[in-house]
Order: C-alpha cells, then sequence, then structure tokens
C-alpha cells in the first residue's frame, strides 16, 4: 500500500458535498491550477472541496532522464507508442486511494470529480474510466486516453454514465489536437457522454475555457 499523495485541499464552503480531484500536469505541482478556483464561477454549486495532489518525483526519459513531479514517464514524442503502463496504474491506484479518501470523509462516488491537466487529463481518464460506478463528471484538459487499447478492454459500463469535458488547444505543440480528438472519439464510441471544447492556443488555458468550465460543473453538479 503506497502512501496517500501529498495535497493541497481547498473548501468552496464549511462541510463540503462535493469533491474535485485535480491533477497537474509533466513537471508542475499541486499549486499549478489552485488560482484557478478563485476564476471560476461558482454561485449556486454546494460546498466544494478541492483536492490538488502532487505526484510523485520521476524521472522522465525524454527530458534526459531529469527527476520531476509525473504520473508516468514520457519515453517518446509521440505519446502513443512505448507507453509507461506501470507508470499509469500505479498512479492511478494513488488516485483512487484519493477518492477513498473522499469517500471517508463522506463524500460518495458520484460526487466527485476527477480533473487534470495534460498528464494529469490523462490520469483523470486512466482512472475514471475504470471505476465501478458513476462519478460526478471527468474533466480532461489538453489530455488524451493513455493506453487506448487497455482502455477498450477495461473501461466499465457504469462509468459510462459519468459525464466528460475535453478541452484542447488547436496549436497544441505538446499534446496534438488530433490525438484528443482520437481520444474524444473512442469515448463516444464506447458510449461515453463527450462535451468538446476547442481553443485558439497552445498548450494551456484560456479565459473562455474557464467560462466553459464553470457552466459545466453547474450542469454536472446540479
Amino acid at each position: 500500500m503506497s502512501t496517500l499523495l501529498q495535497t493541497i485541499d481547498i473548501e468552496s464552503a464549511p462541510n463540503p458535498t462535493v469533491a474535485i480531484i485535480w491533477m497537474h500536469g509533466l513537471g508542475a505541482d499541486a499549486n499549478d491550477f489552485v488560482p484557478m478556483v478563485r476564476e471560476l464561477d461558482l454561485a449556486g454549486l454546494p460546498g466544494i472541496r478541492f483536492v490538488f495532489p502532487n505526484a510523485e518525483m520521476m524521472p522522465v526519459t525524454i527530458n534526459g532522464g531529469y527527476v520531476m513531479r509525473a504520473w508516468y514517464d514520457i519515453v517518446a514524442t509521440d505519446l502513443g507508442r512505448h507507453e509507461d503502463e506501470k507508470g499509469l496504474r500505479t498512479s492511478q491506484g494513488q488516485v483512487e486511494a484519493l477518492i477513498a479518501r473522499e469517500n471517508a470523509r463522506g463524500i460518495p462516488l458520484e460526487r466527485i470529480i476527477l480533473a487534470g491537466f495534460s498528464q494529469g487529463s490523462a490520469m483523470t481518464l486512466q482512472t475514471g474510466l475504470r471505476q465501478a460506478g458513476k462519478l460526478a463528471g471527468m474533466m480532461c484538459l489538453s489530455g488524451y486516453v493513455p493506453i487506448a487499447d487497455k482502455a477498450i478492454a477495461e473501461h466499465t459500463a457504469a462509468s459510462k454514465a459519468t459525464p466528460i469535458f475535453m478541452a484542447h488547444g488547436r496549436m497544441d505543440p505538446v499534446v496534438p489536437v488530433a490525438r484528443a480528438e482520437q481520444s474524444r472519439d473512442l469515448l463516444k464510441q464506447l458510449g461515453y457522454n463527450v462535451e468538446w471544447h476547442e481553443y485558439p492556443m497552445q498548450h494551456s488555458v484560456c479565459q473562455e475555457e474557464v467560462v466553459h468550465i464553470s457552466a459545466w460543473l453547474k450542469r454536472v453538479l446540479a
């Protein structure tokens, strides 16, 4: 049993009834999306506990073996070949431990949203597609479905009821929009309800996207 990941927890109101577990991208840390909480329009929403975990430190092949926070190793720029399945599954277990902690704090699976940017988005799908029940949502920013062939075989029938928000930059040089579109199309073929947005940006987040995230949160948490 691995130790629970370090997290930064922010509650929008006392005694929150919703949790959003929000995972950072490669080389970032738990602080990365903390400022986003202030930018989101949470008016009318129930109390939310935002949980921002720190991925563990590991050497990343594509960055010359430099040690940084990562959910899994990146071996090649094409993202599709030589994927670090062992790393993905290890981190999946760590995210599931965070879900279990929220369950223990009184928040059921169907009131938990998994969210992430880039590698964190891949972890959202890696974990969310394999849940035995419905999540409140999966929010996938500038990411993709990792080990897609395994996702086809391992996704659960119950997880298909989980709404998915996908957003991507049309000029993303890190995760090409074509890769994200392939993931979107795969998810739709598997029977998921995917809300797709694309923006004239690179590997980042824009203000229009923040507005769309707020609107989506109000729909899935209504």
